[in-house]
């Protein structure tokens, strides 16, 4: 039987692990603000497929090669700073709907997916998630920590994504939005700090 005190655990990781500031929520905002919540939902949707598949290969055992190969953990830190500072300067040059030749686009399913892959609040909200709370071991223990994380995930990147668009009716001409998009990918950069300090 599933000890109810450890899934209440798991749920409040999953709750603030989730719905605190990071880089995915960080990206939803600026989503939310410059593209709304309906052309958002590919990009939630690729963050919870991609949690969903780290946490079941990170609970099938993969997690122990950053233990035993602490290379493949460097390699890993370098990769994520790489990308988040070319994300960050995305967003900081995503111009005002119709200022740029090309109409910017949200980030999509696959990609938001892959970007999990070098998110370092991903790794540690996974890491912690299967090491600390999955309830039994094995495949039954990895598939509630997922069902957990994909029951709260949607609804709070989704709030993210609204308070974006909501933010955007502040953001009455082009030189705000572009002062809110420099902002975002300041804040992008600022999740690095734990990263950099490890």
């Amino acid at each position: 039987m599933m000890d109810a005190t450890l899934l209440l655990a798991l749920a409040l990781f999953a709750v603030v692990s989730v719905g605190t500031p990071g880089p995915n929520n960080v990206m939803l905002l600026a989503s939310g603000a410059n593209f709304g919540l309906r052309r958002t939902w590919w990009h939630i949707l690729g963050i919870n497929a991609g949690l969903a598949m780290m946490i079941a290969l990170t609970g099938l055992g993969m997690g122990a090669l950053f233990q035993t190969v602490p290379e493949a953990a460097l390699a890993l830190k370098v990769l994520s700073v790489a990308y988040l500072l070319w994300l960050a300067w995305k967003i900081a040059h995503a111009g005002a709907p119709g200022e740029a030749a090309v109409k910017p686009r949200p980030m999509g399913t696959l990609a938001a997916a892959a970007f999990q892959w070098v998110n370092p609040k991903a790794w540690a909200m996974v890491l912690g998630a299967v090491a600390n709370y999955a309830p039994t071991p094995g495949l039954a223990g990895v598939a509630v920590v997922m069902a957990v994380f994909l029951l709260v995930g949607p609804p709070l990147n989704a709030l993210w994504t609204l308070m974006g668009r909501e933010m955007r009716r502040l953001l009455t001409n082009p030189a705000q939005l572009r002062a809110f998009n420099w902002t975002m990918a300041a804040m992008l950069i600022l999740s690095l700090l734990p990263v950099l300090r490890h």
